[in-house]
């Protein structure tokens, strides 16, 4: 489990991180030449009022969506925070509480709504971890304990936001750990993101090798996914798929989107607007939605929410790392 790994290995995959990111950039610079909230359920009025100091268990969720409705796209538009509570290096989500996250996360989602479009606020909680050791079964990667998955389930529902639980599989397979987290997906209000970049082929290391997936393996997972959906008659489910090169989806033409699936390609480059524009433009998936993520460390000059409104297409889901 995630809790268990030492703090060294934890500041060295951090460090990777770095690494790789500024692998990113050199990547991205050859590319350039708060009532519109009320009714989702974010932020106002979610499906179970804190009580208790947020120690109490939510009221039992319902076949909707928060705020209602069982359709995500074109109903609203995503905001969502992305990390893990265990380094602050994996992302702002596992910066401080989770409930403290929840209230800035409202604060940084509401200029993106508007009357006809309201926004639906994400924790993306990284569930399964890349790790730069071998660890259990030599796979390279860690899976958080349920009792973090719950604690981050727990404030979503008080915020009136969903989870997304994001899979850095290392030498592991995206389906796999999919399966493994079932009991999670099992929820209406519980997502799926695939982190490519973290897919490591049997000699490789995360932090060493930026990843890539076959779209053979993200169909499977997004069938499996389909299934269990319509098997439970949940409401759409996002599926994120991270991307910022374009040989980091393989067979991309093959990619599919199963019944009761909205899958998003989120573009991940980071720089300077310029820089983040020329790749959203560069890899924006025509036929699945658009997703664009944030870096508050590593971008320079952080878009705002309105510049962000103005690409073509819009996004429908922004993350913020």
């Amino acid at each position: 489990m995630v809790s268990n790994v030492p703090e060294r290995l934890l500041r060295r995959r951090a460090q990777r991180r770095k690494e790789l990111r500024r692998r990113r950039l050199g990547a991205l610079a050859a590319v350039v030449g708060a009532v519109l909230l009320i009714g989702v359920g974010f932020g106002v009025g979610g499906r179970g009022d804190r009580e208790g100091g947020g120690s109490a268990e939510p009221e039992a969720p319902q076949t909707t969506l928060p705020g209602g409705g069982r359709r995500i796209f074109p109903d609203r538009r995503v905001v969502a925070f992305y990390g893990a509570p265990q380094a602050a290096e994996l992302g702002v989500l596992g910066i401080g509480d989770p409930d403290q996250m929840a209230k800035k996360l409202e604060r940084q989602a509401r200029p993106y709504a508007t009357s006809a479009r309201p926004v639906l606020g994400a924790f993306e909680l990284i569930a399964v971890v890349a790790a730069d050791a071998p660890g259990e079964g030599d796979l390279y990667r860690t899976r958080q304990e349920d009792a973090i998955i719950r604690r981050y389930l727990q404030a979503a529902r008080r915020a009136g936001a969903i989870l997304l639980l994001d899979i850095q599989p290392g030498r592991s397979d995206f389906l796999t750990e999919a399966k493994a987290l079932e009991r999670w997906l099992r929820e209406p209000d519980v997502g799926l993101a695939l982190d490519p970049e973290w897919r490591m082929a049997a000699d490789e290391v995360p932090g060493q090798t930026i990843g890539s997936v076959d779209a053979s393996e993200v169909n499977a997972t997004s069938r499996w996914l389909s299934e269990l959906t319509r098997r439970e008659r949940l409401p759409q489910k996002l599926m994120v798929i991270h991307r910022f090169t374009d040989g980091m989806i393989e067979n991309l033409a093959a990619l599919e989107e199963p019944p009761d699936i909205a899958t998003v390609i989120n573009v991940d480059g980071f720089g300077s607007e310029a820089q983040k524009v020329a790749k959203y433009r560069d890899l924006e998936p025509h036929r699945f939605h658009a997703g664009f993520k944030l870096f508050y460390g590593e971008d320079t000059g952080l878009m705002t929410p309105q510049r962000v409104l103005r690409l073509r297409p819009p996004p429908e889901l922004i993350v913020y790392e």
